[in-house]
């Protein structure tokens, strides 16, 4: 049975940090690409980071220079630094096969296995 588990979200003000992690169990991690969506209230699902197999990460504009991506074992780790008010929404990892690993668009089709999330508000 395949579980993606998210843990890490909570409160933070502007400027903080937080770490994500995505806990992955009931299928073979290492030859998944793993990413990180979010949503805010009224917004699309955006896509903000992305790790293939090989460990190659992608980002989003909006977070380059700010979160970044690592793997190890069966954890998936999106590090959050100088969060912005914008970057409050539900946060969500996912997993794929093959090593395409997209989070543009409407890329989160491409993804199979969905967590429930973890929200993250970052207040002023």
């Amino acid at each position: 049975q395949v579980q993606l588990a998210e843990s890490g979200g909570g409160s933070v003000q502007v400027g903080g940090s937080l770490r994500l992690s995505c806990t992955a169990s009931g299928f073979a991690y290492s030859r998944y690409c793993m990413g990180w969506f979010r949503q805010a209230a009224g917004k699309e699902r955006e896509g903000i980071a992305s790790i293939d197999s090989d460990g190659r990460p992608q980002y989003a504009d909006s977070v380059k220079g700010r979160f970044s991506i690592s793997r190890d074992n069966a954890k998936a780790t999106l590090q959050m630094n100088s969060l912005k008010a914008e970057d409050t929404a539900m946060y969500v990892c996912a997993a794929k096969t093959g090593l395409y690993c997209p989070i543009t668009g409407t890329d989160w089709n491409r993804f199979g296995y969905w967590g429930q999330g973890t929200q993250v508000t970052v207040s002023s």
